[in-house]
């Protein structure tokens, strides 16, 4: 009898513990709540409701991405509970590791997304080399101790350099734009091979302790890689008379492998990274400045200026503008450095890698319109608006799709990575204002005089506004520069414009009155041992 009910004791006692420990691991359910979305990853915030019993409780969230950063998980906790510790694995147990293929893929998304970095990080460098060069070029011209070859030496080789830094960053920018391409692509493919049955599952365990029966809420928060925006713009001009509208929009991505449902959604400009290490200086090491040797070249400008037009011009006039449809509520929130757009309206972002749009901002700019021709490489004019107090609108640098009086005029990028106080944004080309450059015959003559040759070059310049509005025009046209102390150009006839003698750009700012015709005549000479030959035309 005794012996029985020992036996009976052991198993009340056994199933007791049994029921204890079955109590001390929860699995718990919390649903996305907040998604921050950053350039190159995004912020998960999940919530859910507990229950605890007294003692220690193991609460583990699953289901989740496996692409979580480790370090930045934190869990926090409303209640009469103590969190005790936090861990993340993934459970490789229930799914399959990843193919090679998908592997591969991975692999050569993140040396594409590398070489972007590489790229960006470059244009910046060159951005500053131009902003040095443009800084000790007021300063060189202004050096009087020069002799004129010293000086045409020190201006070649000013020049040669800012044709670099340009064509450099051109195809800096080209090169990013194909690289991005290729992600795009890659990040389909994966998107088709990579099943959500495929990936293991992110996991979060959380460890409390409660010295009664408490009820509570925790947070679980969270950085996640395979996600990102970038930003794009729609310009509108509806007539020169009004403010520029633009259109700021952020390109949503994910590929978590966990869908983001009926979230809501934010984007920020700002860094997702998070460490708990304060970060330490390494050795700060100084020595002289030995730069590299150069080499000296005349520039090409009017390739560079060719490459320019090419770039402004991207396609005439198409298709009508889209009527503009009511954008979600945004609250934009400014920081010191950073900005987020929090998005009222919830979204639900699938994990296919696949971009949807989000219009995050409106917004309307006082611009001074400016006309801009370059009558020896194109007859056509380009409208221009210039921003002031641009900085306060929070953009980024990104494509932008302008509209024109109602009309598609082609694609640009918005460039907001400039030092000066007035973004200068292209509009594309306007046929109402017709641009004609032509050779005046009677004007021009080639004479001998001794043993020099005296070449004279004029030519007429006519432009038409055929608006019904005045416009403001910046016409720009050239003379050589002469690299050679044997042959002298000088200038005969500029109507008055600006000519730099350094580049031999000159410049003449014009305003038009609507159907008025203005001329503009530009003449000049080269003189030249008549024994040499020179290529003008």
């Amino acid at each position: 009898m005794i012996m029985k009910n020992s036996v009976i004791t052991s198993v009340a006692l056994f199933a007791v513990a049994m029921t204890l420990s079955a109590q001390s691991e929860k699995e718990i359910k919390a649903e996305i709540k907040h998604v921050t979305v950053f350039p190159d990853r995004a912020q998960i915030i999940h919530e859910s409701s507990v229950s605890l019993t007294p003692g220690k409780t193991s609460l583990k969230l699953t289901g989740l991405s496996p692409y979580i950063d480790a370090q930045s998980v934190q869990v926090k906790g409303v209640g009469e509970f103590t969190i005790l510790s936090v861990t993340q694995q993934n459970n490789f147990l229930q799914n399959l590791e990843d193919s090679p293929e998908i592997k591969s893929l991975r692999t050569q998304i993140e040396t594409l997304q590398s070489k972007v970095e590489d790229e960006k990080a470059a244009i910046t460098i060159l951005k500053e080399k131009e902003a040095f060069l443009v800084a000790n070029r007021s300063i060189l011209v202004k050096e009087t101790t020069f002799s004129l070859e010293q000086l045409k030496s020190v201006m070649d080789l000013y020049t040669t350099n800012m044709e670099q830094v340009t064509t450099t960053t051109l195809k800096k920018n080209r090169l990013i734009r194909d690289y991005e391409k290729q992600i795009s692509a890659l990040q389909q493919q994966l998107s088709d091979k990579m099943g959500r049955q495929q990936l293991p599952s992110g996991e979060i365990t959380v460890t409390v302790s409660s010295e009664k029966p408490v009820t509570g809420k925790v947070t679980f928060s969270y950085v996640v890689m395979n996600a990102g925006w970038y930003p794009s713009y729609d310009i509108r001009v509806e007539d020169i008379k009004k403010p520029v509208s633009i259109v700021y929009k952020a390109n949503v991505f994910q590929n978590t492998g966990v869908v983001w449902k009926d979230v809501k959604l934010s984007v920020s400009n700002a860094s997702a990274y998070i460490t708990g290490d304060i970060p330490f200086f390494g050795t700060w090491f100084i020595d002289y400045f030995n730069p590299a040797p150069m080499m000296m070249m005349r520039a090409k400008s009017a390739q560079k200026e060719e490459a320019v037009m090419m770039e402004m011009q991207d396609g005439g006039k198409m298709n009508a503008m889209p009527l503009a449809a009511a954008p979600p509520p945004v609250e934009k929130m400014i920081g010191e450095t950073t900005v987020t757009f929090d998005i009222a309206v919830p979204y639900t972002i699938p994990s296919d890698g696949n971009v949807q749009t989000v219009e995050i901002q409106q917004t309307e700019a006082p611009a001074v319109y400016k006309y801009v021709t370059l009558p020896k490489l194109s007859p056509t004019a380009y409208l221009t608006a210039n921003i002031t107090d641009w900085a306060k609108l929070s953009l980024q640098s990104g494509e932008a799709t302008l509209y024109f009086e109602n009309t598609f005029v082609g694609k640009s990028s918005l460039n907001v990575n400039q030092m000066s106080d007035t973004l200068a944004i292209s509009l594309g080309t306007d046929n109402s204002i017709v641009v004609k450059r032509e050779k005046r015959k009677d004007f021009s003559s080639t004479k001998i005089l001794g043993s020099n040759k005296t070449e004279t070059y004029s030519y007429l310049i006519t432009i038409r506004n055929n608006k019904q509005v005045p416009v403001k025009m910046v016409l720009r046209d050239q003379i050589p520069v002469s690299s050679n102390s044997g042959i002298t150009v000088e200038t005969i006839e500029l109507s008055g414009g600006r000519h730099n003698a350094q580049t031999g750009e000159i410049n003449w700012d014009l305003d038009i009155k609507q159907q008025e015709t203005k001329q503009v005549v530009l003449t000049w000479s080269v003189k030249y041992p008549k024994d040499k030959t020179i290529i003008i035309d």
